[in-house]
């Protein structure tokens, strides 16, 4: 099986287990703690979807473990950090540079404490749009760990809800 088929599969059964926790999956940590730990993750979206429309490359890879993997929405996997900043620096200059995010639906589980399961339903805006076209919307799977207190992503797939035509 190849590297992007096993990503692939990975994050559908992400996205799998996600929609099986149900909303149980939270109350294990009812309270303050988990209403920060969800701040903390609202915050973490706004920095992605700011250094996104900043067309910050360094940023964008900030909200990332080192050792994350992200899949793009045209299947592009890339490993780390380091790799998330080339990677995104250049669809940032060739490609997406003037674009931005629109989040349109999220759902967040805590299957252990400092583990959680995001799915998301969104699209990328070009320059002097405001809604998402059929053709931009995706669901993306994130898998956000909190480490010394801090939330950041370590596993990001992105997948078209409808596929393109030729």
């Amino acid at each position: 099986m190849s590297r992007y088929r096993r990503i692939t599969a990975l994050a559908a059964t992400v996205a799998l287990a996600v929609v099986g926790l149900g909303a149980t999956a939270g109350s294990a940590s009812a309270g303050s703690g988990r209403d920060r730990d969800l701040a903390a993750l609202r915050d973490l979206r706004q920095r992605q979807d700011a250094a996104w429309a900043a067309a910050d490359a360094k940023a964008y890879a900030a909200v990332y473990t080192t050792d994350a993997d992200l899949v793009t929405f045209n299947g592009d996997h890339m490993s780390g950090r380091a790799e998330i900043e080339e990677g995104m620096g250049y669809y940032f200059e060739n490609y997406m540079r003037g674009t931005r995010l629109l989040q349109q639906d999220e759902r967040i589980r805590f299957p252990e404490p400092d583990l959680a399961f995001i799915v998301r339903t969104g699209c990328v805006l070009w320059p002097g749009e405001t809604a998402c076209t059929d053709e931009a919307l995706s669901v993306n799977t994130n898998v956000a760990v909190k480490r010394d207190g801090r939330w950041l992503y370590t596993s990001f797939q992105n997948t078209r809800i409808r596929p393109l035509r030729p």
